[in-house]
């Protein structure tokens, strides 16, 4: 029984890495959201320091940037308190700081098995699909976390559908100096824009953008 529901999770993963082909490269061309409009932003949180990375590239953007839909790992018990901390001083200086917070089942644990992680992947693209398909949002920003794999997915097959053209950018950890993380490797070829923030990437990989140090 226990190899039915890994043989079926690995299908499903192909499936998955199927639409993603189709739609890297069938798209015709990039998503963009029209200027001094509002921008409703899904941010993908991570436990550690990818929680406190995102909330200092959140604390240079403007008032525009909303609402803000945080989703988080629900393994991940730091993460929620600093958000909240974050939108309350944010709150100080904006009047419209609106935001939401929802939760997945965990993509991926720290050194988890592949054989495994197909699973585990599998069953959090099965809530991350409807939650990315209620909250619609223009603008998918991540650094990192595996959870972001399949809320990124989710955001890829709403353009594929035709439903929402959504922006994905993906920042690179400023721990990531040579190599990229396994998240990175994975949308590095999907995502509309992939920062880094070491010269020695831009380097390798050249599609993406490097802007120095931005956390």
């Amino acid at each position: 029984m226990e190899s039915f529901w890994v043989e079926l999770g690995i299908a499903v993963f192909l499936f998955i890495l199927l639409l993603l082909l189709v739609t890297r490269f069938f798209s015709t061309k990039r998503a963009h959201v029209p200027r001094n409009t509002a921008v409703s932003l899904l941010v993908v949180a991570g436990s550690g320091g990818h929680t406190t990375e995102i909330l200092r590239l959140l604390s240079s953007l403007s008032q525009t940037y909303s609402p803000r839909h945080y989703v988080l790992a629900d393994s991940d018990k730091m993460s929620e308190e600093k958000i909240c901390t974050f939108e309350q001083k944010r709150a100080e200086t904006f009047s419209n700081s609106l935001f939401t917070l929802h939760r997945i089942p965990r993509s991926r644990e720290v050194r988890q098995l592949w054989s495994s992680s197909v699973l585990t992947t599998v069953r959090s693209m099965f809530y991350s699909l409807p939650l990315t398909f209620r909250l619609k949002p223009d603008l998918v920003l991540c650094n990192g976390p595996g959870t972001c794999v399949p809320i990124c997915v989710s955001a890829l097959l709403l353009r594929m559908l035709g439903l929402k053209s959504v922006i994905i950018v993906y920042v690179e950890s400023i721990c990531r100096v040579e190599n990229l993380s396994l998240s990175g490797k994975i949308l590095y070829r999907f995502s509309d824009y992939f920062i880094v923030q070491w010269p020695a990437l831009k380097e390798k990989y050249p599609k993406s953008l490097y802007l120095g140090r931005i956390v």
